[in-house]
């Protein structure tokens, strides 16, 4: 029983692993806001542990040699077909809900996180760090517009970036 419950516990650690690479993706793609990556991390996270719940009440129906687990056992080690129901449902569910127990606990860990974030007031960095100066209105002369009328200066480039890598 003890070797089930190991690589049971193996398959959903990988499982849950995957997962957790995706949501750690998400949140670094939105890092410019802790508040919402840490927001988005743990939404995701509670979803995690939610699909784990379930994955622990559907243990219990599925057929044993349909799950994963079965497929790791060596012939050696698997138990009498009378007592393996009974044994992967049960180990599976155990290490399901083990798992969802630990992903809630991440889960609230990011969601107070996002909380204390927000009470510090902490904004984007995308957000310059102060808002442009209006530009004054000027009333502006309205004149035809002919082919025949250039402007006296040439028209310049729009500004870009320039690497000063090699200089």
């Amino acid at each position: 029983m003890e070797h089930m419950r190991r690589i049971a516990y193996e398959t959903v650690l990988r499982a849950c692993g995957f997962a957790s690479l995706g949501i750690f993706c998400v949140m670094v793609g939105m890092s410019f806001d802790p508040r919402l990556a840490f927001q988005a991390g743990g939404f995701l996270t509670m979803m995690m542990a939610f699909i784990l719940i379930l994955k622990a009440r559907e243990a219990l129906t599925k057929d044993y040699r349909r799950t994963e687990m079965w497929l790791y056992i060596d012939k050696d080690f698997r138990p009498p077909e009378a007592y393996a129901q009974w044994a992967s449902s049960t180990v599976l569910r155990d290490v399901y809900l083990t798992f969802a127990m630990w992903t809630s606990l991440i889960s609230v860990t990011m969601w107070t996180l996002a909380f204390l974030f927000s009470l510090a007031g902490t904004r984007s960095t995308l957000a310059g760090e102060e808002a442009p100066p209006p530009r004054p209105a000027v009333a502006a002369k309205i004149e035809p517009v002919s082919a025949s009328v250039t402007s006296a200066e040439p028209r310049r480039p729009p500004p870009s970036i320039s690497y000063q890598v090699f200089r």
